[in-house]
């Protein structure tokens, strides 16, 4: 919990420091590359939260994977994440700086999931929904396949969740009569 309230602060504090100096989309896209990147590598985010590392061989590899492909406002800001002994939260600032442009930006995820690959007709009558209903700028949509729902879908955005599958609609039915309400 005092992880991500401090992940937060240093990914609004970032944010901050790219709107400052104009290169909120440049850092943006270098968070994102980074996030991938520690997502996608357990050790290097095993090396990053490890105390026993020294301070000089975590600054060493940062520089080794990311080098001069990123900002210098990035680079600065890992050396010194790094040199204050936090360089744990980094996964953490990453999703929270994210999160965070996305809020600023009015980009909400949709996440859904459907019995069969959605088409782009879906896609885009998703997308057109979503920003009515949610009043977002911009929708990203997660698709993910689930060939037990049988047919529709099940639309989550932030906490909020649709469900028009026809399992759902089945295990409703099945309850229904279960209490003898049909």
């Amino acid at each position: 919990m005092l992880e991500n309230k401090a992940a937060s602060r240093y990914a609004k504090s970032l944010i901050d420091l790219s709107t400052e100096q104009n290169a909120l989309e440049e850092i943006k896209n270098d968070v994102v590359v980074l996030e991938q990147v520690i997502d996608h590598n357990p050790e290097l985010e095993a090396i990053l939260r490890n105390p026993i590392v020294p301070l000089d061989k975590k600054s060493g590899i940062l520089e080794g994977v990311f080098g001069n492909s990123v900002h210098q406002v990035t680079k600065a800001f890992l050396k010194l994440l790094v040199s204050k002994g936090r360089s744990e939260l980094l996964f953490g600032i990453a999703k929270s700086f994210i999160t965070q442009y996305n809020q600023i930006k009015g980009i909400v995820t949709a996440e859904v999931t459907s019995a069969t690959e959605l088409t782009e007709a879906n896609r885009t009558e998703i997308t057109a929904i979503v920003k009515k209903e949610i009043g977002a700028n911009e929708v990203v949509i997660r698709e993910k396949v689930n060939a037990n729902l049988i047919g529709g879908f099940i639309l989550k955005v932030g906490d909020k969740q649709f469900d028009a599958s026809i399992l759902s609609g089945l295990n409703k039915l099945k309850k229904e009569f279960a209490q003898g309400i049909v």
